[in-house]
């Protein structure tokens, strides 16, 4: 017997929503009100991009895990819709997939049309003496995602685990069955399930542990590992030669501390993932502080390049962050691929192309003088904008750009030529005292090719900052809270001015005004 959920109509209660608070994200998505994490079942479907996500109803604290739902035609402009799949019964719903299931090989589906199906964790905390308990669950909709129903006979998958997460469940073709990547944490390994329904799994492989450690001793690594997803990716944007990504959460343990995401690359044979790189070999996904849990969005159309999007946050301090009525937003959502390095295949991120379309006024300069430059960014100043630049270093050894800037505080972003790093600073951002973690700098290595040209794309959208280096090879992703009115854009060399400077700003307008 189907259980259909009992979903509260919302009309109007979002009609109301200005989005509009000084630290609120404007073509970043964040909930109206509550706590939110990762995303969850990042999907394209009948015309429309599908965002889920942890969310708690109830508050702006972690708890009462629940799929949180808004959808969008653009991925910029974001509508919210009511909660997908609440808790129920004392069983939260934490992360999973979502697919289109086009051939009804689930039987969910009804009048011969396709439908989603979501694939989630079902987590019953623990009580008593009894001990905690994870899932694999089914969920689907017939109604373009406004309405779900759960699956009688869930669970379709238990291991009678307490930590055993986040499938990620996409179709093969090549096997012609769904395959479903699904972390271990403790162990840190990723199992892989095979279904020709969504219903029946069973075992193909696993991987793991692998990269990053967490200390000397052979064998020990670091944190847990959560979120696994599995993408094929182009290589130097050939629709012929591809690779796959495996990626993964960690948490704590990541490179700049707390959470953070690795990767490997290899190949996927519809039964196992095999590493191109040495098992040590550690690759990161983004160099910040505040990108976790990304997913890629499954049903995009074959033309499309793959998109990613993530939960832009740290576990170290995400309860304390001081954004209200809201606490916690996505990354953008940035197009994959992989380019070919001398050290091997590397990850490349950029910005979704839809980011333009929020593009006013262009601001563009030329040149050395780089008081003149700054003389023009002061008419500039913003808080919400696309900052390209590109150096001819020369005899430059470091050039930053300070932003969100006042007297008081502000963000920077530079590159060390000596050292071979590009950073973010936000020891002097504003507010850093309401967590010992949040203040400091990262850095990224980051060699400058022999003709010294260095590329910088920077993205700013009030309380949040992220960075795209040579192309998106390196991603630098952090939250920054700065004081009121810190607006101020400014560009500084230690040392000589770069050879040739180019610059060019675009404010971007709010995505939540229409």
């Amino acid at each position: 017997m189907l259980k259909t959920l009992a979903l509260l109509t919302l009309t109007g209660l979002f009609a109301g929503a200005q989005y509009d608070e000084p630290l609120r994200p404007q073509f970043h998505f964040s909930p109206q009100t509550n706590w939110t994490n990762d995303p969850n079942g990042l999907v394209w479907f009948d015309g429309e991009y599908h965002l889920f996500y942890q969310y708690n109803p109830q508050g702006d604290t972690w708890g009462h895990m629940s799929w949180g739902h808004a959808v969008s035609p653009d991925l910029l402009h974001w509508q919210e819709l009511p909660v997908a799949l609440p808790e129920e019964n004392g069983v939260m719903i934490f992360t999973g997939s979502t697919v289109v299931d086009e051939h009804n090989t689930s039987g969910f589906c009804t009048d011969g049309k396709p439908c989603l199906v979501a694939i989630y964790t079902g987590h019953t905390p623990k009580s008593g003496s009894g001990s905690a308990l994870q899932t694999q669950n089914l969920a689907w909709s017939n109604d373009r995602g406004r309405t779900w129903a759960k699956f009688a006979a869930n669970p379709v998958l238990d291991l009678k685990m307490a930590d055993f997460r986040d499938p990620h469940v996409f179709w093969h073709a090549a096997s012609r069955r769904w395959i479903m990547a699904v972390a271990l944490p403790n162990e840190h390994k990723v199992l892989f399930y095979g279904a020709p329904d969504l219903r029946h799994w069973s075992k193909l492989s696993e991987f793991g542990p692998a990269g990053a450690p967490a200390g000397q001793s052979a064998g020990q690594w670091a944190g847990q590992w959560e979120c696994p997803t599995l993408v094929e990716l182009p290589v130097d944007g050939s629709p012929t030669r591809t690779r796959f990504v495996l990626k993964i959460g960690l948490n704590p343990g990541a490179l700049q501390g707390g959470s953070g995401e690795q990767y490997f690359v290899g190949t996927f044979d519809g039964t196992k993932f095999t590493n191109d790189n040495k098992e040590a070999t550690t690759l990161w996904t983004d160099y910040g502080k505040d990108c976790y849990c990304a997913l890629v969005f499954n049903g995009l159309p074959k033309t499309q390049v793959p998109v990613m999007l993530g939960w832009m946050n740290n576990w170290q301090y995400a309860g304390k962050v001081p954004t209200a009525p809201w606490r916690g937003q996505m990354t953008l959502p940035r197009q994959l691929g992989l380019k070919t390095t001398p050290a091997g295949l590397r990850l490349i991120q950029q910005p979704a192309a839809g980011l333009s379309s929020l593009r006013g006024e262009r601001f563009g300069w030329t040149g050395q003088n780089l008081q003149e430059l700054n003389t023009a960014l002061k008419a500039k100043s913003g808080t919400g904008y696309e900052l390209q630049s590109t150096f001819t270093l020369g005899d430059a050894t470091k050039v930053e750009w300070k932003l969100l800037s006042s007297a008081t505080g502000w963000t920077t972003v530079g590159y060390d030529k000596t050292k071979g790093e590009l950073y973010i600073d936000r020891t002097k951002s504003g507010n850093t005292g309401f967590h010992k973690d949040f203040p400091g700098s990262v850095t990224a290595p980051l060699n400058v090719p022999a003709t010294g040209i260095l590329k910088l794309r920077i993205v700013v959208d009030r309380s949040t900052l992220e960075v795209f280096a040579q192309d998106g090879l390196v991603a630098m992703t952090d939250l920054t809270y700065p004081p009121v009115g810190a607006s101020n854009i400014e560009l500084i060399a230690d040392g000589p001015a770069p050879r040739r400077t180019e610059v060019e700003l675009w404010p971007l307008t709010s995505a939540w005004r229409r």
